[in-house]
């Protein structure tokens, strides 16, 4: 699953936030938000700014690919 997918199903968890009410939250435009989430292109900063904005927290992992453990 994308970053944006995984995004989007966590703005309707939210309550139906719009990317528009999302890129208010974060304090930049609608057209900079809309332009990363076109591209898929977020920096782990980025990331931060969108959970907090939605009242979540990121967690970054690694996982094995054979076992699924998590490293």
């Amino acid at each position: 699953m994308s970053m944006v997918e995984t995004i989007r199903i966590a703005l309707v968890k939210r309550g139906n936030i719009s990317e528009s009410e999302l890129a208010r939250r974060m304090k930049i435009s609608p057209q900079n938000l809309h332009n990363k989430m076109k591209r898929d292109n977020f920096t782990e900063s980025d990331l931060q700014e969108i959970a907090e904005a939605m009242g979540l927290r990121l967690e970054i992992a690694f996982y094995d690919k054979e076992t699924g453990e998590k490293i």
